[in-house]
């Protein structure tokens, strides 16, 4: 005979080091569950400490503090069966672990298996590995508990657990984000379902934590493959699916089985077929990658009011964007700083962005101390050309404009360059690298400019001079980009070959590029390491981003 179980996915926006109050959040998601008569309610990856606590995990008192907080959790779960990520300890180290808890207690503890060391984890580091894929059992119903990299492999503890047993199994995850990883993460999992013939739950955390951002779009997919419900995307949410789940003649193996509840809910309920919410085109999907990574950035770290410095550029009116759609447009201060470079076009176009925006405009000249630079300077500069000193010294003269804004009001400044720009170094060290977070660090210029046209589409907000004028710095006059870039339609792919797929000049020039262009970029990328270990942090939106992701020495004669 069938058996029906209501699985309840809680993808919620957990705070790194909040443990109280991740923990009043599983509650009340908890009692959520109950009230839509759930059996099983699973949490995110290390929910209760937030993803990833990184170095907070060599703190014993952290640690500790932990565990602490999900057995004080523990008591107030009586009426369900909550799977909750957690730190978990013994006298060999700590561990990444699942809590599984019914009946004020826990039942017992899934340790990770598969400790993710690439990319942006560094799970080694820190965390012993698993070695018992255990088997729960709830209402006579085995099911198994994995945790993230466990499953996107072959074979591993969710293969093992379907041999023993289990009828599907409940994988937790803190699985960032980045463009497209929605569609490679919903084929690993078919992959696992299908191939050890079980459904499996999928819960992902949703928020921002510094770089990282959290998509959630969890999701529920049947032992054949089929998505039977998925959530929202970049939002809280409790999806709730009746999971059927065919007979089995007997459990396989019942030495690694542990019973967490004798019986599910017999209250007649309203089926629950669960809600397939559709994926996001691709620049939406950035769009509200971008938001909810700035928007967390700012108010988990307590910041109330940003600032931006805006050009009339494309960048930066981004940023703006970005900042009015994320915290509210009395929450923006823009900053206009003209030179004596700086054409009357750019200043119209940051005010009409500003008018559109309906936020707060400030224009503050940087001319009179542009001119006390050159005087002071003149003794130590005579008999030598203008050059791009005379051009850096504008930048810095706007950046510490903005953090006397930010010291004397509390605002935070948002840099406004792009990954083209860092990738090459065409930024000026604190100048307009100076600031507290990097929006669109991640965000190539080419990607810069759909984005816009796509945000514009629901409402010219951007003016459209903005997006068809040639980019231009105007620390000189009549200066372009491309006096120094290659065009960013050419610089763009050339980067994404070398910076995220780490391929040599000879395997780029096989693409197409020539071998002066492709020299000259890689030479730029090579020596501008210095400034990026500099910058802010920023949002990551791509497979490799600088930080995290990317993470080469600075002293390096290795040329390839």
């Amino acid at each position: 005979m069938d058996a029906t179980i209501r699985i309840a996915l809680a993808q919620i926006n957990c705070t790194v080091g909040d443990l109280k109050g991740n923990c009043r959040k599983i509650l009340g998601y908890v009692k959520e569950a109950e009230k839509h008569g759930a059996d099983l309610v699973a949490f995110p990856e290390l929910a209760v400490t937030g993803y990833p606590p990184e170095d907070l995990l060599l703190k014993p008192k952290f640690v500790e503090d932990n565990v602490t907080a999900l057995r004080d959790l523990a008591r107030a779960i009586k009426n369900i069966v909550a799977v909750v990520g957690f730190v978990d300890k013994s006298r060999n180290g700590i561990y990444n672990g699942a809590a599984v808890i019914s009946d004020g207690e826990m039942k017992g503890v899934y340790r990770k298996m598969r400790l993710p060391n690439y990319a942006v984890f560094d799970e080694k580091r820190y965390f012993n590995t698993g070695r018992n894929p255990l088997v729960f059992l709830l209402d006579k119903n085995p099911f198994g508990v994995t945790i993230c990299e466990d499953i996107w492999l072959p074979g591993g503890p969710a293969a093992a657990q379907a041999k023993y047993g289990a009828r599907f199994i409940c994988n937790i995850n803190a699985s960032p984000y980045h463009a497209g990883k929605m569609r490679i993460r919903e084929e690993v999992v078919r992959g696992h379902a299908r191939s050890n013939g079980v459904a499996i739950a999928y819960t992902n955390m949703v928020g921002g934590q510094d770089e990282l951002v959290f998509d959630g779009q969890s999701m529920v997919i049947d032992k054949d493959g089929v998505v039977l419900a998925r959530a929202e995307a970049f939002k809280e949410d409790l999806l709730i699916v009746d999971l059927v789940l065919p007979e089995e003649p007997s459990l396989r193996s019942t030495k690694r089985l542990v019973n967490v509840k004798d019986g599910a809910s017999r209250a007649k309920k309203t089926a629950a077929s669960g809600r397939v919410v559709p994926p996001l085109k691709p620049a939406e999907e950035i769009y509200q990658a971008l938001l909810l990574g700035l928007r967390d950035y700012v108010q988990k770290n307590g910041f109330k009011k940003v600032v931006v410095g805006l050009s009339g550029g494309v960048d930066s009116a981004l940023v703006a964007v970005l900042a009015a759609d994320a915290l509210g447009k009395e929450n923006l201060i823009c900053v206009f700083m003209p030179s004596r470079f700086s054409s009357e076009a750019s200043r119209i176009d940051a005010k009409e962005l500003c008018e559109s925006l309906g936020v707060r405009f400030l224009e503050i000249s940087i001319e009179q101390m542009y001119r006390a630079y050159l005087e002071t300077l003149s003794p130590v500069f005579s008999g030598l050309p203008p050059d791009i000193t005379e051009e850096n010294i504008q930048a810095r003269i706007r950046g510490n404009i903005l953090m006397a804004l930010s010291n004397k009001f509390g605002w935070l400044v948002l840099t406004t360059g792009n990954k083209s720009e860092m990738s090459v170094g065409y930024a000026t060290l604190y100048g307009d690298m100076a600031g507290g977070f990097a929006v669109i660090k991640d965000v190539p210029k080419t990607l810069v400019y759909r984005i816009c046209r796509w945000r514009n589409g629901s409402g010219q907000v951007i003016p459209e001079d903005i997006l068809i004028k040639a980019p231009t710095a105007e620390l000189k006059p009549e200066q372009k980009d491309t006096d120094t870039l290659p065009p960013y339609d050419l610089l763009d792919p050339i980067l994404k070959a070398y910076v995220e797929e780490d391929k040599d000049l000879a395997k780029i020039m096989a693409a197409g590029y020539d071998l002066e262009t492709v020299n000259r970029v890689i030479g730029m990328v090579d020596t501008s390491e210095y400034k990026r270990r500099q910058s802010p942090p920023g949002i990551r939106i791509t497979p490799k981003a600088f930080g995290k992701d990317r993470r080469m020495p600075i002293t390096n004669k290795y040329k390839g």
